[in-house]
């Protein structure tokens, strides 16, 4: 499909509108209807088209922006673009996936970490902190983890939902990637008890740090036992 005009994505995006989807999505935050599972094949029949990505991205509709993501090359993309594009992204979902599938893979993802991590925008905050916590598991070197304990610590209680949710994610991370810092990651989770009565379905692990933290450290250790 890689002749396809926007007016026709457009048109298809729209078929794809449900009203239940809608429901679920908006209960989250997300203003569309479409289901991701049907957004994901119609990715995967149009394919990588940089453009079409860049036309739908400013579209500024929510299910259009999440195509764009799918179907961009996300090193095309310079870091104005993406600095652009994180304080544009507003909802939830666009959010995700734009610092997961498309500025983790794009080589200004470290200069944009710095930057964003103190952003006074909590939503672009939260993106540094997603990007630190990538860092906290697969790249620790050069991190003072001491440090981000320390701002954790003092901030994450009365930081904004998005923000706190990314900051607790990186103590977790902490906590179950370095063992030398555990201890004191789920000592700080206790007493700031952040999270700590989210609904959690069954067989999901719940996102109380201390909790998430013991549960995913048990889990490796059996797997290497």
């Amino acid at each position: 499909m890689s002749g396809t005009t926007m007016a026709e994505v457009m048109a298809e995006l729209a078929a794809l509108e449900d009203q239940r989807a809608r429901q679920v999505n908006e209960k989250h935050g997300d203003d569309h209807g479409v289901n991701l599972g049907k957004l994901r094949a119609f990715a995967k029949r149009l394919k990588t088209q940089q453009e079409l990505a860049r036309e739908l991205w400013e579209t500024g509709d929510t299910a259009a922006k999440l195509l764009a993501l799918l179907i961009c090359r996300p090193k095309a993309f310079d870091r104005e673009d993406l600095d652009r594009m994180v304080r544009e992204a507003r909802t939830p979902k666009v959010h995700d996936w734009l610092v997961n599938y498309v500025v983790k893979k794009n080589p200004h993802a470290e200069g944009l970490r710095s930057a964003w991590f103190a952003d006074p925008d909590p939503v672009v905050a939260s993106a540094g902190w997603a990007l630190t916590t990538e860092r906290v598991t697969k790249k620790p070197e050069g991190l003072d983890l001491s440090r981000l304990l320390d701002v954790i610590e003092a901030e994450m209680k009365a930081a904004p939902d998005r923000l706190q949710w990314a900051m607790n994610h990186c103590l977790a991370q902490i906590g179950i990637d370095h063992p030398e810092y555990r201890a004191r990651a789920i000592d700080i989770g206790e007493r700031l008890e952040v999270l700590k009565d989210y609904p959690t379905p069954p067989n999901c692990t719940s996102p109380f740090a201390p909790v998430w933290i013991t549960e995913i450290v048990s889990r490796r250790h059996a797997g290497q036992s």
